[in-house]
C-alpha cells in the first residue's frame, strides 16, 4: 500500500529519481508539486505529486492522437 504523505527524499525517488536538491529548489521558486511542513519537515502527498505530473504532461505532450 502506497503512504498518503512522502517525506521529500521519497518524493523525489516517486518522481523518478530527481535529485532532493531539485524539489528544494522547486519549493523556492514556486514551480514544483504542492507541499507543505509538519514542523521542520516537508512533506508531500502522493495525490499532488500525481496531480502535478498530471499538468506537466498535458503542458509538455506532444505528438499522438488525441
Amino acid at each position: 500500500m502506497t503512504p498518503i504523505r512522502l517525506g521529500a527524499k521519497d518524493a523525489a525517488a516517486y518522481l523518478g529519481g530527481l535529485p532532493e536538491d531539485t524539489l528544494r529548489y522547486w519549493r523556492y521558486a514556486g514551480t514544483g508539486p504542492r507541499s507543505y511542513r509538519l514542523g521542520r519537515h516537508t512533506f508531500y502527498d502522493v495525490a499532488d505529486l500525481d496531480a502535478w505530473v498530471a499538468e506537466q504532461k498535458a503542458a509538455t505532450a506532444r505528438g499522438g492522437i488525441g
